[in-house]
């Protein structure tokens, strides 16, 4: 168990260097379109640094929050335009699942790191 800012976190179920993958996702987070990743796992801890094509940044925040959480603020942190935008890639992303509105995700706040 991790802890951090009065709370005790599981442990991670994968690591930073999985945050971001995707190649459109990284592309947004290099133009600072993107400064937010949900995941259904936690993938980074507070503090930790997260690498993409040389660039560093650091994870800020990691909570929980419900899909029904979401406004249209988290969208554009997400990289999108808008959480109908988002909701729709999320679903062609990942075949078969359903937008559920209590479904639970780790969400994953961070920025560039200090030059």
């Amino acid at each position: 168990m991790e802890f951090h800012e009065n709370k005790i976190f599981p442990p991670k179920t994968c690591t930073v260097e999985r945050l971001v993958t995707n190649g459109s996702d990284v592309e947004k987070v290099l133009a600072g379109r993107k400064t937010a990743v949900r995941r259904n796992g936690r993938y980074a801890d507070i503090g930790e640094k997260l690498f993409l094509k040389g660039q560093e940044f650091i994870v800020e925040k990691v909570y929980r929050q419900s899909l029904g959480e979401m406004t249209e603020n988290h969208a554009y942190q997400e990289g999108y335009e808008s959480l109908e935008e988002y909701k729709n890639f999320i679903l062609s992303f990942h075949h078969g699942m359903k937008w559920l509105p209590s479904m639970m995700v780790w969400v994953h706040e961070f920025r560039p790191a200090e030059v």
